[in-house]
């Protein structure tokens, strides 16, 4: 609710979709498929990636290895925060490209002990206690599902779902509610999305899979879920074009697509 304190910077929070694609991204290497054909912009999908801002506040989910190309048309400006779901490289690959971000400071890393043990692993020289000159100063932090933590003023709640049998971790913001990589979830979980204004979910195509969702699982959860809007993200190219996608859906769900902005 907003009270006469608050102006509308304050109050209404942005998502920019950075990527929208799955972890080969679209078009895909080597596919003439329609989607990996297709002239519509709609239909290229960099890896899974989202921005959020409130104020002069700017938080990241996941910093996948397209992290450079999709950071570089935005303002150059302070990173508050990095929020990884999952250490899957499509996720995290593009972390060493924060270097830039740390003239304003070190950079906060948010990871649950599994994200955050694949880190250290994957990325050592960055936590070394003697780095290496240049290297990215960045600082891990150690989250865990539904234990709130704050960044400048915004309340973050971690949520657990299943990547098949592994889990991860979506996040609730406000009104938002951001999943990715998501086979299932635990009905104790629902809870905690009671009141999604602006739901994300991951819908990797028609067919099944052994750790995403299905479009068809998707709209399913979003129905469940009765969010304002939904938009589906993380889309391998054989769930076909944006826009025939879109056709068979509901108005309140669509496709996300790479540069898409939604105020919250």
């Amino acid at each position: 609710i907003r009270n006469n304190h608050q102006t509308r910077s304050e109050y209404y929070m942005k998502i920019t979709f950075l990527g929208t694609g799955t972890s080969c991204g679209v078009p895909t290497i080597g596919c003439q498929c329609p989607t990996c054909s297709s002239q519509d912009p709609h239909d290229k999908r960099l890896r899974c990636s989202a921005l959020l801002e409130e104020g002069d506040t700017r938080l990241l989910i996941d910093c996948g290895p397209d992290f450079r190309q999709q950071i570089m048309p935005l303002p150059f400006s302070r990173i508050d925060g990095i929020l990884i779901t999952h250490a899957h490289y499509d996720h995290v690959g593009g972390l060493d490209d924060v270097r830039p971000f740390c003239q304003f400071g070190e950079v906060n890393v948010y990871a649950d002990p599994n994200a955050r043990q694949s880190l250290l692993k994957m990325l050592p020289y960055c936590f070394e206690e003697h780095r290496y000159p240049n290297t990215p100063v960045i600082r891990l932090h150690e989250i865990h599902p539904h234990e709130v933590f704050n960044i400048n003023g915004i309340d973050i709640m971690p949520i657990q779902v299943m990547h098949h049998d592994f889990p991860i971790l979506g996040y609730r913001i406000g009104g938002l509610t951001y999943i990715t990589d998501m086979k299932t979830i635990a009905d104790s979980e629902l809870e905690y999305l009671k009141g999604t204004e602006v739901l994300v979910v991951n819908a990797l195509r028609r067919t099944p899979h052994h750790s995403h969702q299905t479009l068809d699982e998707a709209v399913a959860f979003a129905k469940k879920i009765g969010a304002r809007q939904t938009w589906l993200t993380h889309a391998a190219h054989s769930i076909g074009k944006h826009d025939e996608v879109n056709n068979i859906l509901p108005p309140h769900i669509r496709m996300a697509y790479d540069g898409l902005v939604v105020n919250i």
